[in-house]
């Protein structure tokens, strides 16, 4: 596996290395020796899938308040989304910035997800799944999120002809940083 560091400190993108011959490739998409030596939580103590039936579809911008934080791994599994985070995380250089980057079937890519960020996407095909692989257990009363078009952040999602969104995604408050 290759680990890119974003410009958002301890966010990486992962790309497999596939080996291929005649009959298609291997790779490995997971190592807890390689994120260990990349200095990246390689904890899993829970599998989501988030299946997304049409394009413009918009979840986030969330995350799991302390004690409960999560890091999280997101790999697209079919069809292709932009996947965006936020640096939440009050003492880093980065705190407010914003990244987005596509995530597809195609290009087979990763994004780790460091504790304290707020994670989102927004689906460009129809009939995309996203796979999760994540560090702590869902606490209800522990999940949060902000606004996916809080002005505080500004992020530039790619324009559809029909967002769809949650009414929880719709309400989160304004962010006080």
């Amino acid at each position: 596996m290759r680990f890119i560091e974003t410009e958002l400190k301890g966010a990486f993108l992962i790309e497999i290395e596939p080996r291929e011959d005649a009959r298609g490739f291997f790779a490995r998409a997971w190592c807890e020796e390689e994120f260990r030596a990349h200095g990246l939580c390689p904890e899993i103590r829970q599998c989501n899938i988030s299946f997304n039936r049409y394009r413009g579809t918009l979840r986030g911008m969330h995350y799991q308040a302390a004690p409960y934080g999560e890091v999280k791994l997101v790999r697209c599994t079919m069809g292709a989304v932009y996947d965006v985070i936020i640096d939440l995380r009050p003492e880093s250089p980065t705190y407010c910035r914003w990244i987005g980057v596509e995530l597809s079937q195609e290009n087979r890519r990763m994004l780790y997800i460091p504790e304290g960020f707020a994670h989102g996407f927004q689906t460009l095909q129809d009939n995309t799944e996203l796979f999760y692989q994540m560090s702590e257990f869902f606490h209800p009363e522990a999940a949060c999120g902000v606004r996916w078009d809080d002005p505080v952040f500004g992020i530039v999602w790619p324009p559809v002809e029909r967002r769809i969104l949650s009414e929880r995604d719709q309400q989160f408050p304004d962010f006080r940083p």
